[in-house]
């Protein structure tokens, strides 16, 4: 597919992430781009095809238009924008009265997602994603790894969607609409894959990386992390369980930091203490 070139001096910069920055049109505040930084070509068109084939699935997410190249070559994607959104994170950290509601409505996004089947010949099983980041892993043995590969294999398969990413900074409204954002990652599979993220994001990871990521101080997000526990397991189960259960789910993702990082996460890796 070819991309579509554009002047980066029609948008203005309004945000970035691990991967590349969002910019918002100058003069059409419909459009919003997703740029990815020098080098990824072929990253954006798999995230487009991949973003038009959620879309038209159903799922709440904005609407993907095209693949696009700037004058300094590097590659995006241009979106329908949500005018006036704002990130369940952000709603959270500027409204931290509102904790629970906040926590409720991402739950019963979350609940939603994970009971929506999806044609498996379509999108990758998120346990073959794993399967290959703990292949390429090269801080674990072999002997960890093979227990790790046999926790992933042991967990029962479901035929429904799976974000691949489910942070509540992914997760956008405005109004009484409400969007997934960032499915780059999208697959189908068990939702304790995709709910460990949640739980990692909240209680794992270290009081500076909340702040400086989410806003909010870790007792806040801890706080989110209780109030999204009853919604989404139902309020017969204790939250020491969930966290049981869900623990070395959120501690696979240790898998995906290392591949980042290129260094290994003992605070991650702390949560396969019952795997390993």
């Amino acid at each position: 597919m070819d991309a579509i070139k554009i002047s980066l001096s029609d948008y203005v910069l309004s945000g970035g992430g691990a991967n590349g920055e969002s910019y918002d049109h100058r003069s059409d505040p419909s459009v919003m781009l997703k740029l990815y930084f020098p080098g990824k070509i072929q990253q954006p068109l798999d995230e487009m095809i991949l973003a038009r084939k959620v879309y038209e699935m159903g799922i709440p997410t904005p609407e993907p238009g095209e693949y696009v190249v700037t004058e300094d070559g590097r590659y995006g994607i241009r979106f329908k924008r949500i005018v006036g959104k704002k990130s369940y994170s952000r709603a959270t950290a500027d409204e931290p009265g509102k904790v629970g509601q906040f926590a409720s409505e991402f739950a019963g996004m979350c609940l939603q997602l994970h009971r929506t089947h999806v044609d498996t010949s379509m999108f990758q099983n998120v346990k073959d994603r794993y399967y290959m980041l703990l292949e390429e892993n090269p801080f674990f043995t072999v002997a960890q790894k093979d227990k790790l590969g046999q926790f992933i294999s042991d967990t029962p398969d479901e035929d429904t969607a799976i974000h691949g990413d489910l942070q509540y900074s992914n997760a956008i409204f405005v109004g009484d609409k409400r969007y997934f954002i960032d499915l780059g990652d999208f697959c189908w599979g068990n939702h304790l894959f995709d709910v460990g993220m949640v739980y990692l994001c909240c209680c794992l990871s270290g009081e500076p990386f909340i702040l400086e990521t989410f806003h909010m101080p870790k007792s806040l997000s801890t706080r989110f992390w209780q109030e999204f526990v009853p919604v989404y397991f139902g309020t017969d189960r204790p939250l020491k369980d969930v966290e049981e259960e869900i623990r070395p789910y959120a501690g696979l993702k240790t898998l995906i930091v290392e591949r980042d990082t290129n260094c290994p996460m003992p605070e991650f890796r702390e949560a396969l203490r019952s795997v390993l």
